[in-house]
């Protein structure tokens, strides 16, 4: 692994005369959406990324795993690309990462927990050997030819997390990453004085998580989750079943930490809980004494009030070790009377219904389960509207640029922000693709680059699966009619059919009438078709898509998919 380029100690080069090409802010992801964090700082010939998440999709999905950026901008000037910088190592901010390199070749600079996962990320793709990785500490410069990056520590759920500052002749873009003040942290403190220090001199641009800008109340602290979770363990007297995300690392140490203090053994379930505590206990972020861990398959040998299991599965998902678990479909862990299971996380928007379909599930299997705000055994790692409000006044921006959130967040975010003090006109709202870009003299909207969505099934990108997902919308909302028919192709006479199958859209049985005068109907307009013009089998099959709607529309006032299948003799 290579060390950065250089430390803060080392002279930093100086920026180049300030010139009236501007300095491009985009966004390939993280804009009107939760997850796929992309986002880019441009200036002349170089371009600086600030990280590559991915986004789980829908619900109604199916068959699609994840969804990445649409990289193509950054493949035709991938030689422009002068390194990826990641702010921490959640999914949502590393995970499209293994699918970038397979397209470009560049250098990635960050923490040392979030190299860590990405190492083991890129192993799994079989991507590592592609990879050139930089360790930060947080008190280094890389240095380009126009660009110049800093970091600053920040306070979220995940160690290692960075605030990320590019320096380009006409002043600072600050990225903050995702960020909360906590004065009772967990872990390491925010780099405050470092904050203050950027603001001194006053920010160019700011792009600030909009996550919590909507949330009036502050940020619970993690000191204050620390000790709900040990209340919670001590009044338990069966097993505890403990979920939260896996990349919670300091969530983590806090359920080990009180586990140890009731002198409960700890199992351990899914793989990527697993895969997290191997890398928290090689870095140290993770502290637990050697035989507090104990296999899965052996905690049936202990008294239930000695034992705790740490799964994943706190937002429902469907192949999770909880939601399994609560489904009684686990080989190694069943849901018994005495059990208590602790959701110490927040629905993810779009998880709600899963996550409300778990605790379902395991209050009917006899568990007590304890989730919600009013327990305090949560806390988010976004800050609210207080922590958004001490950033602008600390970080002092000349423009803002809300990132990270659904639109109505990116909006509130800008309310806020004018509340503070920064004029409305240098508050910039942005879909993904949009550019800002800044001169000496102004900001204002450049041209759009191209951007979308790619949808991974399997590790293989399917360009065209928006297609098929608004195809598949259709048929579950509409239906489809087959309408099948033969045809003598030298007399150009129909031999058999026209014969319509119904699927989804009517019951065929109580339907009979309705689908054999429609198949008459379309006999009917076929023949005098045919008698007028040339047979061409296109031709055919968008009459009668046109003839099938038509008649289904004035009988029901709805039209199905129709799908054409003419066979020729």
């Amino acid at each position: 692994m290579k060390k950065p380029i250089e430390s803060s100690s080392t002279h930093k080069k100086d920026l180049p005369h300030k010139s009236n090409d501007p300095v491009r802010i985009f966004s390939l992801g993280g804009l009107g959406e939760i997850g796929k964090n992309m986002y880019g700082i441009e200036y002349k010939n170089e371009i600086v990324l600030i990280d590559a998440g991915l986004k789980f999709p829908d619900a109604e999905m199916a068959g699609v795993d994840y969804i990445i950026p649409d990289i193509r901008y950054l493949v035709q000037k991938a030689n422009n690309i002068k390194g990826l910088f990641l702010t921490h190592g959640h999914e949502d901010h590393i995970g499209a990462i293994p699918y970038l390199l397979k397209q470009i070749s560049v250098p990635i600079y960050g923490g040392a927990l979030t190299i860590g996962l990405l190492k083991a990320k890129l192993d799994e793709h079989q991507q590592l050997h592609r990879a050139e990785l930089h360790v930060i500490q947080g008190d280094e410069t890389v240095s380009f030819n126009h660009l110049h990056v800093d970091f600053f520590r920040t306070m979220h759920s995940i160690p290692d997390s960075f605030g990320i500052v590019v320096d380009t002749p006409h002043g600072s873009v600050v990225h903050t990453g995702d960020f909360k003040f906590d004065f009772t942290p967990e872990g390491a403190s925010a780099d405050i004085h470092k904050m203050m220090k950027i603001g001194e001199k006053g920010a160019l641009a700011l792009l600030s998580d909009s996550t919590n800008s909507e949330r009036m109340e502050q940020t619970t602290s993690d000191e204050t989750v620390g000790q709900s979770i040990l209340h919670s363990f001590q009044q338990c007297s069966g097993r505890i079943l403990f979920a939260t995300f896996a990349s919670n690392v300091y969530r983590l140490q806090q359920a080990v930490r009180a586990a140890l203090a009731c002198n409960r053994k700890i199992a351990i379930i899914g793989r990527s809980m697993d895969k997290i505590f191997n890398i928290g206990q090689e870095l140290s972020y993770i502290d637990m004494p050697e035989g507090t861990l104990i296999d899965i398959r052996k905690v049936h040998t202990l008294a239930d009030h000695k034992v705790l299991i740490i799964c994943t599965g706190s937002q429902g998902e469907v192949n999770a070790a909880l939601t399994r678990i609560a489904s009684g479909s686990h080989r190694n862990v069943q849901i018994q009377p005495g059990d208590t299971v602790i959701f110490s996380s927040s629905p993810i928007p779009g998880n709600v219904r899963n996550v409300n379909r778990s605790i379902d599930m395991l209050m009917r299997s006899g568990a007590d389960v304890i989730y919600g705000r009013g327990f305090d055994i949560h806390s988010s790692g976004h800050g609210s509207r207080e922590d958004l409000k001490l950033m602008l006044r600390t970080i002092r921006p000349q423009y803002l640029i809300p990132i990270h959130g659904e639109y109505r967040m990116l909006v509130s975010h800008q309310r806020l922000a004018e509340q503070v003090g920064i004029p409305s006109d240098h508050i910039f709202l942005l879909e993904n693709g949009e550019t800002v870009e800044i001169t000496p003299q102004k900001a204002y909207k450049g041209r759009g680059i191209p951007s979308g969505s790619i949808f991974v099934g399997r590790n293989e990108l399917r360009y065209h699966e928006k297609h098929l997902m608004e195809e598949r919308s259709r048929l579950a909302v509409d239906g489809v009619v087959v309408a099948a028919m033969t045809i003598r192709k030298k007399t150009r006479e129909l031999v058999s059919g026209p014969d319509l199958i119904s699927r989804g859209f009517v019951y065929m049985n109580d339907s009979r009438p309705l689908l054999k005068s429609a198949e008459m109907k379309l006999k009917s307009s076929l023949q005098n078709m045919n008698e007028q013009n040339k047979f061409d089998l296109p031709l055919w099959k968008d009459h009668t898509v046109k003839t099938l709607n038509e008649l289904f529309y004035k009988e029901l006032g709805r039209v199905p998919l129709i799908l054409p299948s003419i066979h020729e003799i």
